[in-house]
């Protein structure tokens, strides 16, 4: 399914892009702390971006594999909902997103093992 590898992309782009306007435009608007709340969104995006492209391989190495395919998809909900709160908190200051990270954090714990799974059964 190349739809991974495709979203790898855009989210690989997006992140260097947010990284960039937390560098260049954030700077001296918000503070300190939020602005490593931002560095931590764009950090934890990348990651799971690559790890997208990943999946992407993998799913056509394993094309019989559903754990593959539903690690990639708990990894883009995981980037919405980990990285997406944090942004939307750093510029915002609406502290009751921080209750949505742990969401994302858990979709990305779980398509890691989803991965790990998947490995010992077919590679």
């Amino acid at each position: 399914m190349k739809i991974f590898i495709i979203l790898g992309a855009i989210n690989a782009a997006l992140a260097v892009a947010l990284g960039a306007f937390g560098a260049h435009g954030l700077e001296g608007k918000i503070s300190a702390k939020y602005l490593e709340v931002w560095k931590t969104g764009v950090q934890y995006h990348m990651f799971h971006a690559i790890g997208l492209f990943l999946i992407g391989l993998l799913v056509n190495k394993i094309p019989q594999s559903t754990l593959i395919s539903a690690s990639g998809w708990l990894m883009f909900i995981g980037i919405i909902l980990f990285s997406g709160s944090l942004y939307v908190l750093s510029t915002s200051g609406i502290k009751v997103l921080g209750a949505i990270t742990p969401l994302g954090g858990g979709a990305f714990i779980t398509a890691w093992v989803f991965l790990v799974i998947a490995a010992i059964k077919w590679l």
